[in-house]
């Protein structure tokens, strides 16, 4: 008799899970993904318009460097989905243009030798001086972990501790890099001093070592010879999380997979004979084996609290997105959008080009601008104020919209008002791995 395996979490990582369990063929007898809303895909959410505009409310692209990208491309061709893969290369403005909006204007970070000599502008002194004498710093006391602001201004000065390090982290994780720990959130950059005691030396090491990979698809060597820099799928990133879901639900064949939508589960026990009982509103689901795909603080109030007690410590933080459409072409500049340091403004992260990136999401048949304004993350509540679990608050939303287009003007000088404007608010959707992050997890 085969094993029951649930999967909780409909996001991109159940869904993932789901479909690589529903292809074991021996040993599975049922494979049960429980999703607590009335939809899949998590924060992948892309939004198609009737004029044909595709807003992306979450993620916009994937990026095909190393195991993990060739895995994603690897899923992609396996979905039958090669054919709506839209790549940005490396030579691209989208992938060589990037900006940091400081002291009322915009700066281009540098993308070449000849940047990093340049003096001036955004730093005082040319990155690649500085860059030069990060070998010859000594290693910190702390080795077991720091912060990544921490680790930067110690290796590289303050100025590019505040200038490069705390909008990096407002753009990736949407967190302060003040508390953000370095050997969780950058493990890379955490090996490589940890094994050369320096940052770059030991970068550069690290990448003359290929990722090895069991396979690799044509869609892995395609990104690889054309060099590209990030893709996305022609109807956006949702069709990834489709494409599984049909992939799952038509497996008629052994193991049988069954998806449970808008049932949140209440309670998850571990019986004394091995096995887990999770208890949703109307009914109980007895497996042998539990993956949680589930964030921590979802995850916590299931758990006995002994088991939980662990996962009480690891915070997220809620970002919103204003989806913008602007009739025209009105960027002053190219290229993949800009981040904004906390010191210059704490309520707006930065601000994505999506136009520059993905012109075939634009509406087809006038020239139009689309944008992306993030907002919030670690300074949410202190900017926008607490959000209420589960609660929709319209005039929070008419207040985001405001602060967007303003920022669009501020940064952008665009005085043009947008002619679409969509606002989601997404509450814990990024978690933040603290100073000690390891410890938890045990690595």
């Amino acid at each position: 008799m085969g094993r029951t395996i649930a999967v909780l979490g409909g996001g991109i990582t159940g869904l993932s899970a789901s479909y690589y369990l529903s292809r074991v063929k021996a040993g599975i007898k049922k494979v049960v993904l429980v999703e607590a809303s009335g939809r899949l895909g998590g924060w992948l959410h892309s939004l198609r318009l009737d004029s044909g505009a595709v807003f992306e409310l979450g993620p916009r692209a994937l990026r095909p460097a190393g195991n993990a990208g060739a895995n994603a491309l690897n899923l992609v061709e396996d979905l039958g989905l090669s054919a709506e893969v839209l790549p940005v290369l490396r030579s691209a403005p989208a992938a060589q243009n990037r900006f940091l909006y400081s002291k009322g204007q915009l700066h281009a970070l540098p993308s070449s030798f000849k940047g990093l000599l340049k003096v001036g502008g955004l730093l005082s002194r040319p990155l690649l001086w500085t860059a030069l004498k990060e070998p010859f710093v000594r290693r910190g006391s702390k080795k077991e972990d720091e912060t990544i602001y921490g680790f930067l201004e110690r290796r590289m000065g303050k100025e590019v501790a505040e200038l490069l390090a705390d909008p990096l982290c407002r753009g990736i994780f949407a967190g302060d890099a003040r508390y953000l720990s370095l050997r969780s959130c950058l493990p890379a950059a955490y090996e490589a001093q940890r094994l050369t005691g320096s940052l770059l030396l030991g970068l550069v090491l690290a990448r003359s070592k290929r990722d090895h990979l069991l396979e690799q698809c044509e869609l892995v060597h395609r990104a690889r010879a054309e060099q590209w820099a990030q893709w996305s799928l022609a109807r956006g990133l949702s069709s990834l999380p489709e494409a599984l879901t049909r992939a799952i639900s038509s497996s008629d064949q052994q193991p049988y997979s069954e998806i449970v939508l808008g049932e949140p589960v209440q309670a998850l026990r571990f019986t004394g004979n091995g096995q887990a009982e999770i208890t949703l509103p109307e009914s109980k689901i007895i497996a042998d084996h539990v993956i949680s795909c589930l964030p921590a603080h979802a995850l916590t109030s299931i758990l006995h609290p002994s088991l939980a007690a662990p996962l009480t410590s690891i915070q997220s933080v809620t970002v919103a997105v204003v989806n913008l459409e602007y009739p025209g072409n009105v960027l002053p500049v190219q290229g993949f959008g800009h981040l904004v340091p906390s010191s210059e403004e704490k309520g707006v992260l930065g601000i994505i080009y999506d136009s520059d990136a993905f012109p075939s999401h634009n509406r087809p048949g006038t020239a139009t601008t689309r944008l992306t304004v993030m907002l919030g993350g670690a300074w949410f509540e202190e900017v926008f104020g607490e959000v209420g679990e589960g609660k929709r608050d319209k005039s929070r939303e008419y207040f985001l919209r405001c602060e967007a287009v303003s920022a669009v003007v501020r940064h952008l000088g665009v005085m043009i008002p947008p002619s679409v404007v969509k606002t989601s608010v997404h509450q814990n959707c990024i978690p933040q791995y603290h100073e000690g992050h390891w410890k938890i997890v045990g690595k």
